[in-house]
């Protein structure tokens, strides 16, 4: 599994109108409106990169969105036998 984050902006006035289409897209798991360098932050938890290229790549062609930026998951190691 791949957890990303992809930090969007859209165009000023389209930012209900995004909100309202990426909530549905495939893979999305969380939609959060920002103030800052970027409109809204989305989570993308995908099964492998390849899938996780396609739901980032149908978030670049969503109506009014002019950049976008993704980070991908490092694993977290956790307590386990060495």
């Amino acid at each position: 599994m791949v957890i990303a984050v992809t930090m969007v902006n859209v165009q000023p006035g389209r930012e209900k109108d995004f909100y309202m289409a990426v909530k549905d897209v495939k893979n999305v798991r969380d939609v959060i409106h920002v103030f800052g360098e970027f409109d809204f932050i989305v989570i993308v938890e995908a099964k492998d990169l390849a899938e996780l290229n396609d739901t980032v790549d149908t978030i670049r062609g969503l109506n009014g969105v002019t950049k976008t930026q993704t980070v991908i998951g490092a694993e977290i190691w956790r307590d386990r036998e060495r």
